[in-house]
């Protein structure tokens, strides 16, 4: 049973947000995607906290999660869903504007899946989201259970 992954997109940027659900459609992808514009609000969704929307049992997900952003940042929202025994199943794609190699060091030693460094230019920023889509159309993702 192949069950339709659910893109989490963290990205406070909203230009770099349309970015990225405008070229993981280029690439195929026609996945549902879902934003959150802070690591408060990722960490609700996903943890099932406070009034917005929460995530599902029995859904698979993947987030793209941006580092820099407002309220927490997504080391610590990285950190949260890597320490839990369900959440750390989800694969956690690090997006950022660094590629300091100790940031990039520390993100995979707290379980990130991969870490994709925003390009400046544009260009080479819509080729990595296209990469990006090509991965996800052909990942296997697991899906989440549970209701902590």
């Amino acid at each position: 049973m192949n069950i339709e992954v659910i893109i989490l997109v963290a990205e406070d940027d909203e230009g770099h947000a349309g970015l990225i659900r405008k070229n993981l459609a280029r690439a195929g992808i026609a996945n549902e995607i879902q934003h959150f514009k802070d690591g408060q609000e990722i960490s609700d969704f996903l943890f099932r906290k406070g009034g917005g929307p929460h995530r599902q049992s029995g859904k698979a997900y993947v987030l793209l999660l941006d580092i820099r952003m407002p309220r927490i940042d997504g080391t610590q929202v990285l950190e949260r869903i890597k320490a839990d025994p369900e959440l750390r199943k989800i694969p956690v794609i690090m997006i950022t504007t660094t590629d300091d190699p100790r940031e990039v060091a520390h993100c995979h030693a707290l379980g990130c899946s991969s870490y994709i460094t925003k390009p400046v230019a544009y260009d080479a920023f819509v080729n990595a989201i296209r990469q990006l889509g090509l991965f996800l159309s052909v990942v296997q993702v697991p899906q989440v259970n549970g209701e902590h």
